[in-house]
């Protein structure tokens, strides 16, 4: 490919016709290699599910926890309070105030969103399904978080993500114009696409804004340990601000282990303050005597102690840099000459976020799909699959291996530079 003269916008008509020839052409012979390659959703790869391999030999021996508990019968519903131990320093949860419990924190999600909606919740007067409900949407951001409010008919109100987290002075205002709001979700720790971490202001304003008193925090700590660099934030203890602020009930955290061992086959947390636990395991009492604690025993002897559970995610990151470098590698090279995209390179999480020449997103993923390269829809990273720019794309490195990885993303640069090239052509048209 040639070296770019200039960005795209830049170039004169005839220059631009040049290009736009040049993408074609390889465009076409991309078509042509008969691709069949997929990055569409933050899976695990093969390689790193292997590190996670002896679960499927586990529990060794014994089927009792520390307290001499018979983990193969009914009950234990708050889960092992060993496993709970492991992963309350990472999420800032007391350990009496985290529950362990199936294999999915979106489940989990869900499930607190029906309950609310069906129960109220703590300091609320009403349930929440006897009112107007609407959910505050950071953007762009994960697409299931807004599948389970489009399944419950919430209106969702997009919010602009910053580079520490959403603009807190939109949902001032938003909050203090709108009580039909009732919930916001954050992904706090390299947030879905963004890579975004949010700063510790940002924290306190959103467990100290003036807010319903069931206004609820939906805070989804997924990424949390899942660090790609020695660049690695202090996680912030929302419930200890929350506290502070004199809304201890306003955040609920959620987590799992989805992407640290098998997902699907993992452990999924939630904590929060004394009253949201006791009112979640009231609830949850009528669904469930108890999760699968022998899994649960599992991740105990699997990942040992804190220090087990960070020397596990050291080998997942041994695995995941390379191919988030390789993500900046080929955007640096095949986009960046034509100022053809802005991206963030994370310092931990799933993915990366892409923004091209606004009207192009669409197009651009529509190309990709009919060469063999299968990309998460545009439009996937705000609610309601409509992104007004159409511009954002979610990157997913993590699951084909390292060489399919790259041969993807230089299909996708092409397809991204032949829809930018047509755009900016038909406007000079």
């Amino acid at each position: 490919m040639t070296t770019a003269p200039a960005p795209l916008a830049d170039l004169d008509t005839e220059a631009l016709r040049a290009a736009h020839a040049e993408f074609a052409r390889a465009y076409d012979e991309l078509k042509a290699s008969g691709l069949a390659l997929d990055i569409t959703r933050g899976k695990p790869s093969a390689e790193q599910l292997d590190l996670s391999n002896d679960l499927l030999h586990l529990p060794d021996g014994a089927y009792r926890d520390a307290a001499g508990t018979d983990l193969r019968n009914y009950g234990g519903p708050n889960g092992l309070p060993e496993l709970r131990a492991i992963f309350a320093d990472a999420l800032r949860v007391p350990v009496a105030q985290l529950l362990a419990l199936g294999n999915s924190s979106l489940t989990v999600m869900h499930d607190t969103v029906a309950q609310a909606l069906l129960h109220g919740v703590p300091g609320g007067e009403l349930p929440w399904g006897h009112q107007s409900i609407s959910f505050l949407c950071p953007v762009p951001g994960y697409d299931r978080h807004f599948t389970i409010c489009e399944r419950f008919g919430i209106r969702m109100i997009a919010v602009p993500m910053n580079d520490d987290g959403p603009d807190i002075a939109t949902i001032e205002t938003l909050l203090a114009t709108d009580d039909s709001i009732k919930g916001m979700w954050c992904v706090p720790v390299y947030s879905n696409p963004s890579g975004a971490v949010y700063s510790e202001e940002v924290a306190r304003a959103l467990v100290s804004l003036p807010a319903a008193a069931d206004f609820r925090l939906f805070w989804d700590n997924a990424y949390v340990v899942h660090h790609l660099s020695d660049e690695r934030p202090e996680p912030i203890d929302i419930l200890a601000l929350a506290a502070e602020a004199g809304n201890p009930d306003r955040p609920l955290i959620f987590a799992s282990t989805s992407k640290v061992t098998f997902p699907g086959a993992g452990v999924a947390f939630i904590g929060a303050s004394e009253a949201n636990i006791a009112w979640f395991q009231r609830n949850s009492a009528a669904q469930s005597i108890g999760p699968d604690k022998l899994n649960q025993l599992r991740h105990v002897q699997l990942l040992r102690d804190q220090d087990g559970l960070a020397a596990h995610m050291e080998k997942h990151r041994a695995i995941l840099e390379p191919k988030f470098a390789a993500v900046d590698e080929a955007f640096r090279a095949r986009l960046e000459p034509w100022g053809a995209g802005a991206w963030n390179a994370p310092h931990g999480g799933y993915f990366v976020s892409l923004d091209v020449l606004d009207g192009c997103a669409k197009r651009a993923v529509q190309l990709a799909k009919e060469a063999g390269i299968a990309v998460t829809p545009a439009g996937a990273t705000f609610p309601y699959g409509e992104d007004p720019r159409d511009a954002n794309i979610r990157i997913a490195p993590t699951f084909p291996p390292l060489a399919e990885l790259r041969t993807a993303l230089d299909g996708l640069c092409t397809a991204i530079l032949l829809a930018e090239t047509e755009a900016l052509l038909a406007e000079r048209n």
